[in-house]
């Protein structure tokens, strides 16, 4: 794609963002099912939910503003997703798996938020105040599902059994046969 204005850049991360969105949809309902600790499955369920008003928000703001997305594929994305589909298939099921699956979840969700940031000044700065509005919401929910991704972690106890499960297969020889 040839980018030569703002409106260009808006368009090339719009579309990438709507790529984006629609892979982490079709991945979420496999992170669910993989994850062991009904919260995090519930997470996962809740925020597929969120992704797809968000890829409703993206519509929205194609109609309001009259634009054409370009086909791409968000390799970011993809690489997260890929990343994620490795955990799921080498990282036994329970805790261990879990801690890995949050921590794979916030890079794709900080992967969002910094795309929706960017988003959101771009639209402020091209004068598009409702597509700002939406894209500001859109931001909102992707910073709190990463911060309650980091409540299960460290408070809903996934990270600690987690720690406790790597301990008991690591622990020297010494601790192991107290």
């Amino acid at each position: 794609m040839t980018i030569k204005s703002m409106h260009d850049i808006f368009i090339h991360e719009l579309s990438d963002i709507y790529s984006a969105e629609h892979q982490l949809a079709k991945a979420l309902p496999r992170l669910s099912r993989a994850a062991d600790n009904q919260d995090l499955a519930k997470a996962f369920d809740q925020h597929l939910e969120e992704t797809r008003a968000q890829i409703d928000h993206i519509d929205t703001i194609v109609e309001q503003l009259d634009i054409r997305l370009k086909r791409i594929k968000c390799q970011g994305m993809e690489g997260l997703v890929d990343e994620a589909r490795e955990i799921i298939e080498t990282v036994p099921q329970g805790a261990l798996r879990d801690a890995a699956l949050i921590g794979g979840a916030q890079k794709a969700e900080h992967y969002e938020i910094a795309s929706y940031g960017t988003l959101c000044v771009l639209a402020r700065q091209m004068g598009h105040q409702d597509a700002a509005q939406l894209l500001e919401q859109t931001l909102q929910e992707e910073k709190a599902t990463d911060q309650k991704l980091t409540q299960l972690a460290e408070q809903g106890g996934v990270n600690r059994q987690a720690s406790q499960q790597g301990h008991e297969k690591h622990a020297p020889a010494s601790e192991a046969r107290h």
